[in-house]
């Protein structure tokens, strides 16, 4: 269950597109979460992109290393929000944006993405 293949991942320009358009959103500092109910064609009940802006760091191995928690800190916690979602019988198309202007531990990123699962169950 604690894997992260690429179904699971949100690729699709017309669905990221509709997603920014038509979802709705909340700040959990560091996070700015994105989130819609849509129907798409995979067994997994969520599909996710990670982004963290340019615009805060300018390096690539600094935005990829953040990445690289968040997927880690989902990966791991993700059961929270697949068991709900599959009684439910939804799908939900997610999208988490880092808005720090610093990396952070990660520790903290773990616990941050525990509240966002936990958050988005309701």
């Amino acid at each position: 269950m604690q894997t992260f293949k690429k179904e699971e991942r949100l690729c699709s320009k017309k669905s990221i597109d509709f997603l920014f358009a038509n979802g709705k959103s909340f700040y959990f500092t560091p996070f700015k979460i994105k989130w819609l109910y849509q129907d798409f064609e995979t067994d997994y009940p969520v599909q996710i992109m990670i982004v963290v802006p340019k615009r805060y760091f300018k390096k690539a191995h600094e935005r990829n290393k953040i990445k690289r928690q968040i997927r880690e800190a989902y990966r791991i916690n993700k059961f929270i929000l697949y068991d709900s979602l599959k009684i439910k019988e939804k799908k939900i198309s997610l999208a988490i944006i880092y808005n720090g202007k610093e990396i952070s531990s990660y520790k903290l990123i773990e616990e941050k993405i525990i509240l966002i699962l936990q958050r988005l169950i309701l």
